[in-house]
């Protein structure tokens, strides 16, 4: 092999090479790799701001349809409590103030009954009740007349005016205190009077019982604890009452139509009692 040969050889074959390398490139070495640095960083950005305008797309209709829901849900709790603090609509009649939270030393709120309501009971007409407990009371007293025992009304029917000069006039003379006067006497309105169905009642045998606890021995008492229930009265204080007020045997009332034992029962929390035939046995032998 000589020199010439030698040196042929290898230019053939730069020739060769170079033929095979596409021109653009050959005459730009750099010009791809450029090409990719710069569009990568175009597409990322590109990406980006299009991910960050559909999430807020996203995230606008979301709130769309949940705004709605939220103002829905939220409705009723206004209306709840509009209609907590507005009064009721269905107001209460004013002889139904005897609830819990109307109450001052053990004795319940009542108002007066109409005058137009009230009927009189007593020979003289002035002591007065309303006229469904005058003529349940009226006949109370003639079935037992009939059985030979005289039942007396010695009141019936007070005003508050009236009321006021029985507790504190009174209290003022025998030196009470409210509350202990309270113990024998409602204060002004919070008296059963008022309602025009509570009567004292008394034997016209014995006067001399009346107001007095011992009345419970007369055989008035003894008819009404039999039978005043047939007519519709009870006794208001019985021994050991709920309201603190001293036993009353005289003092009675009338729960014989619905307005009446709304006033007397109405927002108090009292359990219907089972009749017990022995209690009357045990309450005589107590009270003798």
């Amino acid at each position: 092999m000589n020199n010439a040969e030698f040196s042929r050889k290898p230019k053939n074959s730069l020739t060769n090479f170079s033929d095979d390398i596409p021109a653009a490139l050959r005459d730009n070495p750099d010009v791809s790799a450029s090409k990719v640095n710069v569009v990568r960083p175009i597409i990322l950005f590109i990406g980006g701001v299009a991910g960050f305008i559909s999430l807020a797309i996203i995230s606008g209709f979301m709130f769309s349809l949940t705004a709605p829901k939220t103002a829905t849900n939220s409705q009723p709790n206004l209306n709840h409590q509009t209609t907590t603090q507005k009064p009721s609509d269905n107001k209460k009649s004013a002889d139904f103030q005897n609830n819990t939270s109307d109450r001052i030393l053990g004795h319940f709120a009542y108002s007066e009954a109409p005058v137009s309501e009230l009927v009189g009971v007593s020979p003289n007409r002035r002591i007065k009740l309303r006229r469904a407990a005058a003529d349940k009371f009226k006949e109370m007293v003639a079935d037992a007349k009939a059985q030979g025992v005289n039942l007396v009304p010695i009141s019936g029917f007070r005003t508050v005016k009236e009321q006021k000069k029985l507790f504190f006039g009174i209290g003022a003379q025998r030196n009470e205190t409210p509350a202990q006067r309270a113990a024998v006497s409602a204060p002004p309105n919070y008296s059963e009077h008022h309602t025009g169905y509570a009567v004292d009642i008394g034997d016209a045998g014995v006067p001399a019982t009346n107001f007095i606890t011992s009345f419970e021995n007369t055989s008035a008492f003894k008819w009404l604890e039999s039978n005043a229930a047939r007519y519709a009265f009870e006794l208001s204080f019985p021994q050991g009452n709920s309201q603190g007020v001293s036993y009353e045997p005289w003092h009675w009332r009338f729960v014989g139509d619905i307005h009446s034992l709304e006033t007397f029962y109405k927002g108090q929390d009292v359990k219907p009692l089972l009749k017990d035939t022995s209690s009357t046995e045990s309450s005589s032998q107590d009270d003798s």
